[in-house]
């Protein structure tokens, strides 16, 4: 995993602060919109509930904070995961969660496929290339500045997963 920092010292506690305000955050988002989790689409997530899901997170946290690089990937993934669900957060609850699901799936029943994943590999194609510009710009010795383009592409890559997930699993409802 690269560097140590000791348990216990400041840089410790910065990145085990950065840690739990973007974790924090990324269960806050996911509360506003989705306080059941029907819209949650990570399975482990959804399958694990807030109660233990929040009991594994702290755990991570508590014990990668004494690496540097992988705590500012998860702190900057969790960030930009916070910052989508707030993004349509308030839609989700004013519809309710079965309610968006709904309109969004009609929404995307209305589209074309071959638009919706051209704009959905757009985003994640152009996250991927900020985050993989920053880290080859900066080197794996600057580990602040990698870590954050790698955080960048974990999260893009995740959206990517996640929505093709999503649409395979809404494709297959509609066969049936």
């Amino acid at each position: 995993m690269g560097e140590e920092v000791p348990f216990g010292g400041s840089a410790y506690f910065y990145l085990l602060a950065a840690l739990l305000f973007g974790r924090s955050m990324d269960f806050l988002s996911t509360w506003v919109g989705s306080p059941k989790l029907v819209l949650e689409g990570n399975p482990i997530a959804k399958k694990l509930r807030w109660k233990w899901a929040i009991l594994l997170n702290l755990l991570i946290c508590f014990v990668i904070a004494r690496w540097p690089l992988p705590a500012i990937i998860v702190a900057t993934m969790s960030v930009l995961l916070a910052a989508r669900n707030f993004e349509l957060g308030w839609l989700m609850r004013t519809l309710g969660e079965e309610g968006f699901r709904s309109w969004f799936v009609a929404r995307r029943a209305e589209t074309p496929v071959g638009l919706y994943l051209f704009c959905v590999y757009a985003q994640g194609g152009l996250l991927l290339l900020v985050g993989i510009v920053l880290m080859l710009t900066t080197g794996s010795e600057q580990t602040i500045p990698f870590g954050i383009g790698m955080g960048i592409v974990t999260f893009a890559v995740a959206v990517l997963v996640y929505t093709m997930l999503a649409l395979w699993r809404n494709r297959r409802r509609a066969n049936y």
